[in-house]
């Protein structure tokens, strides 16, 4: 019973704490005249991306590389598939904001490099260092668009977002705060029901670790699309999955080496390719994921886990 108000509390704060989150971070943009896109890459994502970091460096601490590993490859197929998939289902996701390509792209190069580092068995302290020299490289050109939108863009007002800085600030900090502690409810109630109803410890972990790390960026994608910010949703999706990897990936690595499971190279680290190379279409053509595609996402998110666990297995 307790585990069934524990999950219900958490989705409750969750929805909650992502509409501060999204409203926040684009009044923060409109109040500072700085494209949406920029703002999902940034904040949002790296906001998003707490509850990973915490999971990977508890993992690599206690010597278990395939959670810290698998967490992140994980959250970065359900960014893809899920975060963008599931509130296309609700309403179409654009991919044509300025910069999208670019950062796309980026994030593709970031993944493969990840694939190359992890092919000799281990994520040393050299690879960490790399990782992170590269995301310094990303942010610091986040900042150089930041500067040119600032003088060049002249935003619109948007209807649902504070009207001045300091309560938007408000606003975004409060959801950044929130959201990992209404993810971690979220986790313990499902685990807890699960566990109730005869779930094996194995498909609790395959199944809800990565999705439940993932569920910030989930809520604060869904609240995008209902409230039309596609930028947000895609930039949040494009910058979690750089933070996943450089940021979180080059933390955890430059602290401490990180042993890459042999079965690593079966599936996971494939689906994860996968799910990036589908998106390519989609950015390139500025393709809208719409309602068939977003459901088709979704599905195949689905089928992912069940393979994964049956791979596990």
């Amino acid at each position: 019973m307790l585990s069934f108000i524990e999950l219900i509390i958490g989705l409750a704060i969750l929805t909650f704490a992502a509409d501060l989150l999204v409203r926040g971070s684009v009044g923060i943009a409109e109040r500072l005249h700085i494209p949406q896109l920029i703002v999902g890459l940034t904040i949002i994502a790296f906001g998003t991306s707490a509850p990973e970091l915490v999971v990977s460096l508890q993992a690599a601490f206690k010597g278990s590389g395939g959670i810290a590993i698998g967490n992140i490859v994980g959250s970065n197929i359900a960014n893809i598939l899920i975060v963008l998939g599931l509130p296309s289902v609700i309403r179409a996701t654009t991919c044509d904001a300025s910069g999208t390509t670019r950062n796309f792209t980026f994030m593709l190069f970031v993944s493969l490099a990840f694939l190359y580092m992890c092919w000799d068995g281990v994520l040393s302290h050299a690879d960490g260092f790399i990782m992170l020299a590269m995301f310094a490289g990303f942010f610091a050109d986040q900042i150089i668009c930041t500067r040119r939108a600032r003088k060049a863009v002249d935003l619109d007002e948007v209807e649902g977002v504070p009207g001045t800085l300091w309560v938007a600030v408000a606003f975004t900090l409060a959801g950044l705060v929130s959201l990992p502690f209404a993810a971690k409810a979220v986790v313990d109630g499902a685990v807890g029901v699960a566990t109730l109803y005869g779930v094996s410890e194995t498909a609790i972990g395959v199944t809800l670790v990565a999705l439940g790390t993932s569920l910030p960026e989930l809520a604060a994608a869904t609240m995008a699309a209902l409230r039309g910010h596609s930028a947000v949703a895609i930039g949040n999706a494009i910058g979690s999955n750089i933070f996943n990897i450089l940021g979180i990936m080059g933390i955890t690595a430059t602290i401490i080496p990180i042993a890459v499971p042999a079965d690593f190279f079966v599936f996971e680290i494939w689906a994860m390719i996968a799910a990036t190379l589908f998106l390519v279409p989609f950015v390139v053509f500025c393709w809208p994921i719409g309602r068939v595609t977003g459901t088709a996402m979704t599905l195949a998110y689905v089928l992912v886990m069940y393979t994964a666990l049956g791979v596990a297995i």
